[in-house]
């Protein structure tokens, strides 16, 4: 008995496959990157908002009106903060130095209040005044220094010159060493709440992205 592979005839030779019948399939697509761009800040402590990226790498072009514009925001943020410190420490230096105390006329009103109100004194009220007086002054210097460890010391410096001034040149004036205590409270409020607003307004940015990515 013989073998049927020796009876079937050879197979013909195929000819290779040309150019038109090789198939190529189509490129699938790209996943839209989750990462988001976040350009860096030109001045510390403002938070940049991210932009998520939408596909692709960002041009040259779209890189720089993006800088362009943060550093515009910057300035303008700046130059904003240095015009309220100007007009600040010029509302500051005449209520320091006004030849009579600034609270005189409101001190029948404290009284009457004082009637009502048993804990609302002139002294508490001269305190809590002392302490709001200085709060911009932390505010805006937590603003425009990128070393905030000087700010308390500045507003040491400032407020023991306003009293050293009050005792030698105004005779109305009655430096006190509480009014010192307090101006720096105000100050450090003022720089507390600075710091307080930059950490929410990071913390709310970086929680937008992760909350785009799960959607």
């Amino acid at each position: 008995m013989t073998d049927d592979t020796e009876r079937m005839p050879p197979l013909p030779p195929t000819a290779p496959p040309s150019a038109d019948d090789i198939v190529i399939p189509p490129r699938p697509p790209l996943p839209a990157p989750t990462d988001v761009q976040r350009p860096e800040p030109a001045f510390p402590g403002w938070v940049v908002p991210a932009r998520p990226v939408t596909g692709g790498r960002p041009s040259g072009r779209t890189v720089a009106r993006e800088l362009e514009r943060v550093a515009s925001r910057t300035w303008d943020a700046r130059r904003i903060a240095r015009w309220a410190l100007v007009a600040y420490a010029i509302v500051l230096v005449l209520i320091a130095w006004w030849p009579s105390p600034v609270d005189r006329g409101a001190a029948p009103l404290i009284g009457a209040v004082n009637e009502v109100v048993p804990p609302v004194t002139l002294d508490r009220v001269e305190f809590a005044a002392n302490i709001l007086y200085f709060v911009p002054l932390g505010a805006l210097l937590a603003l425009l220094l990128t070393q905030r460890h000087l700010i308390v010391p500045i507003a040491v410096v400032t407020t023991v010159t306003i009293e050293a001034g009050q005792a030698l040149l105004l005779d109305a004036r009655v430096p006190s060493v509480l009014d010192i205590v307090a101006n720096v409270t105000g100050a450090c409020v003022g720089l507390l709440t600075v710091a307080i607003v930059e950490w929410w307004r990071a913390a709310r940015a970086a929680t937008v992205p992760h909350m785009e990515s799960r959607r």
